[in-house]
């Protein structure tokens, strides 16, 4: 059965019509505002007709130090630096009740404009930004400090106290990814003013429309003027801006290794802090006796979910050889028989690339690795008609020098290496620049965790793949970054430790 064509979706623009757009405007120092550095625009295009939906500022540098300039009065401020810590998490529970009530016309505006399917936008991607905020609102009065007993380097008949606290690092410069818009958005803002930060916030240009949707809400759920602000525009104008800008004293970016490498090289020139969430070529190992059942939709969905579109996506899949013929066979049905369609459409299991250069980068990464003697058991092609579609693809007879083994596609494909010995997954799995995530289905236990042990990922899951949790950290080895965040490493994400250290000068005083 070959994969079903994506339909035109008579009804996509009427079922489109659910979301309300933005006005297009800025939050800057609590405040809705047209840019006033630059009257360039960017057109927000439908990734599922390729029509534009609406245009939004592109914004300088000008408009970013207007941004940031407000972050750091709002931080130095009075009103925030004496503000309860019980009181920033009620902001974060006002927006979250804010987005709770808009919940509906988010989902429909998030799966306009990156072409995710509404099911999923809603189910998944509002529920983690409702539940982002209401986390961390919790974690607001959560944050202490030590008592230290003092031994100074210099004895001396003297009594000293000494103690350590965690202080905010001071304005925030979040740079979010076009696959995760809204919920990227809330993992930046919402850890940051939980902590006593204040923030500038740039989405990709590729989806900026729930961000600034955001923005709205945000001016209306009482946040003091300039503890949130929005901007956007191009990387390469107004993310450059932020990056550069003496005021900024750390980046939070989710996206490229590229663009993650830009980051960390321009901020050595002013010491800012970083947190960098980058790419990965996650492998899905299964082992002979794991439930097939369970293991291969699993690792179906470990790709082709989001249209492959996920940093964590289960891009290599290593099989052991008893049972790679009939995985094989099994994830190639799934990819044959998945319904491509509008993201409002309820039988699309499928959506649209983010965007014609996406797409373009897919069909021909996907070429070069048939080129390379990789061998297409399904997809392997664009869809057609209108829209940016690529056919769920399954790579067999792959080796570790191809092009597709090595470098990210960020697209629905999924590249398989038969193995022979079980020593190899070990070696295999590490056999790549890239370190975020794996997951090993199998139901012996020792193998499993054994496994888990030796594979060189920030994320490891025992038979199931792609589930996130906010209390457990989240990040990348190797290329794929630097820091963490969620959980309790959030708290070392945006804040720093100071210690203080006092002499009682009075300390005979009571014998």
């Amino acid at each position: 059965m070959t994969t079903q064509e994506q339909t035109a979706a008579p009804d996509h623009s009427r079922a489109a019509s659910s979301a309300k757009l933005p006005s297009g405007r800025l939050l800057i120092d609590g405040k809705l505002v047209e840019p006033s550095g630059s009257t360039k625009t960017i057109d927000a295009i439908d990734p599922a007709t390729g029509k534009s939906i609406m245009a939004f500022p592109a914004c300088n540098a000008a408009d970013v130090d207007r941004a940031v300039k407000a972050a750091h009065a709002c931080f130095e401020s009075r009103e925030w630096r004496r503000m309860r810590p019980l009181d920033r998490g009620r902001l974060l529970e006002n927006l979250a009740l804010l987005v709770e009530k808009h919940r509906d016309e988010l989902a429909a505006l998030e799966a306009l404009d990156s072409g995710k399917l509404l099911a999923v936008t809603q189910a998944i991607d509002l529920q983690f930004t409702i539940d982002g905020l209401r986390y961390f609102a919790g974690w607001a009065s959560k944050i202490n400090g030590e008592y230290v007993t003092h031994n100074p380097l210099v004895p001396e008949d003297a009594l000293y106290r000494a103690y350590t606290e965690r202080r905010p690092v001071g304005v925030i410069g979040g740079i979010t990814p076009w696959n995760f818009p809204i919920g990227q958005a809330i993992q930046k803002l919402a850890p940051a003013i939980a902590f006593g930060c204040t923030v500038v916030l740039k989405p990709s240009e590729e989806s900026s429309l729930t961000t600034l949707r955001l923005g709205e809400l945000i001016a209306e759920a009482g946040f003091p003027a300039g503890a949130v602000n929005i901007v956007t525009g191009l990387g390469t104008d107004a993310g450059a801006a932020l990056v550069d800008h003496p005021l900024v004293r750390k980046i939070a970016f989710t996206g490229s290794t590229a663009t993650g490498q830009r980051i960390l090289e321009a901020s050595a020139r002013t010491m800012k802090r970083v947190t960098l969430e980058l790419g990965g070529k996650s492998p899905t190992i299964i082992l002979a006796d794991a439930d097939l059942e369970r293991a291969i939709p699993g690792a179906a969905a470990a790709i082709f979910s989001n249209s492959g579109q996920i940093c964590t996506a289960g891009s290599r899949l290593l099989v052991e050889a008893p049972i790679y013929d009939k995985v094989m066979e099994g994830v190639s049905r799934i990819a044959d028989e998945m319904q491509m369609g509008s993201p409002f459409d309820p039988s699309t299991q499928i959506g649209p690339l983010i965007s014609a250069r996406q797409q373009d980068r897919v069909r021909s990464l996907v070429d070069a690795g048939v080129a390379e003697g990789a061998t297409a058991m399904a997809g392997g092609q664009s869809g057609s008609g209108d829209g940016w579609y690529y056919r769920p693809t399954v790579l067999a007879d792959v080796t570790s020098d191809m092009t597709v083994m090595r470098e990210e596609i960020f697209g629905p494909v999924v590249c398989a290496m038969r193995v022979e010995d079980p020593a190899d997954f070990v070696s295999l799995a590490n056999q790549s620049e890239y370190g975020l995530a794996a997951s090993i289905w199998t139901n012996n236990l020792d193998r499993a965790h054994i496994l888990a042990e030796r594979i060189d990922a920030g994320t490891v899951w025992l038979n199931t793949h792609n589930i996130l949790d906010l209390s457990m950290p989240f990040g990348g080895n190797k290329m794929s970054g630097l820091g963490r965040e969620f959980g309790t490493e959030a708290i070392n994400a945006f804040t720093e430790p100071k210690a203080v250290c006092m002499r009682l000068e009075s300390a005979d005083a009571f014998g």
